[in-house]
């Protein structure tokens, strides 16, 4: 039987984020990926020009009929936008026992907003106590906390473990956003650093859906039955490796994509 992993977020009609790159993170882990689309989103590798949320009846009923028939053994959540949808994926996944990673997507590679102001509120209340591990990147972190972007390994520390005591079970704080020949991620869990990957800082602008990718990436391992640490893991050596091979695409005229299938073809 197929490792099955859901993804819950918006669509990219450019295909470098959002639902698109969660189902080809998934896809190239051996994953395979059902999907319930949140929102519409008009959108390239240089702007997002619109956004059209899907109404909450049907993104409840895309929950219930893929919940209903599929063996889901991880849920990836992503972009929702506003707070009725927040509350309605909340509901949906009231009775669902399996992990479920958030992703606080707040803002596109390109600047737009991707997330109501007032939803932020909803979301650390109604999301962060169901997420066995939630993935912000520093801004994102900040921004829940009602603080300054962490700009120290200590202080990305001290913030992720205020987001496990708001209810996450654990907390990848990503630091992409931050300086540095060298980008750390920090996993936290239980009051203490789980585990730290670090990486050569890559130096290019085709970086669009590295959040997506690598949060489904870790759903996917989750859904293969790995532990936190060896999904985050996997997770982050192939997020680095579609980095290294994003030039190769040369999709689009602004940020472009990662390089979702790497192992499998080169452009």
């Amino acid at each position: 039987m197929a490792h099955i992993a859901l993804t819950i977020a918006g669509s990219d009609s450019g295909g470098g984020a959002g639902i698109q790159a969660d189902l080809k993170a998934m896809s190239a882990l051996g994953v395979y990926g059902a999907s319930v689309i949140t929102a519409i989103t008009a959108q390239n590798t240089r702007a997002v020009t619109a956004v059209h949320s899907v109404p909450r009846d049907i993104i409840a009923a895309q929950i219930d009929a893929v919940l209903d028939d599929l063996d889901v053994r991880a849920i990836k959540i992503g972009m929702l936008a506003t707070p009725d949808i927040i509350e309605c994926v909340a509901q949906a996944l009231e009775n669902y026992g399996e992990a479920i990673v958030v992703d606080p997507v707040m803002i596109a590679k390109s600047g737009d907003a991707l997330l109501a102001p007032e939803a932020v509120e909803t979301l650390r209340d109604r999301l962060l106590p169901r997420a066995s591990v939630l993935t912000p990147n520093l801004p994102e972190a900040a921004c829940l906390l009602g603080q300054d972007t962490a700009t120290s390994a200590d202080e990305m520390i001290t913030q992720g473990i205020a987001l496990c005591d708001l209810g996450a079970k654990a907390v990848l704080m990503k630091g992409g956003h931050a300086s540095g020949d060298i980008c750390e991620d920090i996993l936290i869990s239980g009051g203490r650093v789980v585990a730290t990957f670090s990486a050569a800082r890559q130096h290019t602008k085709n970086t669009h859906g590295t959040g997506c990718s690598l949060s489904s990436a870790i759903a996917a391992g989750l859904a293969k039955g790995m532990v936190l640490r060896e999904a985050v893991q996997e997770a982050h050596r192939y997020l680095q490796n579609a980095i290294t091979a994003a030039d190769e695409l040369n999709v689009g005229n602004g940020h472009g994509p990662v390089h979702h299938f790497h192992p499998f073809w080169s452009a």
